[in-house]
């Protein structure tokens, strides 16, 4: 482990800090850290850099209430910058978007043909993004602008596609249906501030309370 003492901090006392969404690897700011910061951090596990502008310490979320839990703190090979991964608990950049750095300069395609490979992690991205900036002619956007209530009935609609469909024995459409059905889902988790975190960890409680359970019969 790498102290405090080896961080090299530059001329005016300050080291970057690149932020990383602990469960997206996304970028969510560049901010810098004194060692009276990086102290501060570590002792609350919560970001707190240095604000150049205003020349004080700046605890991320003290007034926005967007607090950025640290998970780990990693040095580079010559000490002299970090790279914080955090669970945010809501937008980095204080326009409102998830990250600072969300306007593309350039982006090379994958062998697919796709700029990006899909993951569960990189939709609820741009799902919240619809939401806290939104975007003209976008489904998401609307289904946030007209609430909860539209959010429900679409996640019943698309309920009962899936069961028709799986009725119907039709694969290929069940898995249309059921893919319909998740995004909705993920929709209606930003509406409620319900994170993928939260239903991992339901899902992995039920498989410690199965494990208890099968351990417990086979012991009788």
């Amino acid at each position: 482990m790498v102290n405090v003492e080896e961080i090299k901090f530059d001329e005016k006392g300050l080291v970057p800090a690149i932020v990383v969404d602990a469960d997206t690897n996304q970028v969510l700011t560049l901010a810098y850290m004194n060692e009276e910061s990086l102290r501060i951090s570590l002792e609350k596990k919560l970001t707190c850099f240095w604000s150049r502008s205003r020349q004080e310490l700046w605890l991320k979320g003290e007034t926005s209430g967007n607090y950025q839990h640290i998970v780990s703190i990693t040095a580079d090979c010559d000490r002299d910058a970090l790279v914080v991964k955090v669970k945010p608990d809501g937008p980095a950049c204080h326009l409102g978007t998830w990250s600072c750095f969300d306007y593309p300069v350039f982006e090379a395609e994958s062998p697919n043909g796709d700029a990006e490979e899909f993951s569960y992690e990189g939709l609820m991205e741009l799902i919240r993004g619809r939401k806290t900036e939104g975007k003209e002619g976008s489904y998401t956007t609307y289904l946030f602008e007209k609430g909860l209530d539209k959010i429900l009935k679409k996640v019943g609609e698309e309920s009962t596609e899936v069961i028709i469909a799986a009725k119907a024995e039709d694969k290929a459409e069940t898995v249309y249906e059921i893919a319909d059905l998740a995004y909705h889902v993920m929709v209606l988790m930003v509406e409620a501030g319900i994170s993928l975190d939260e239903i991992k960890d339901e899902l992995a409680s039920r498989h410690v309370i199965d494990h208890k359970v099968k351990q417990e019969k086979m012991t009788k």
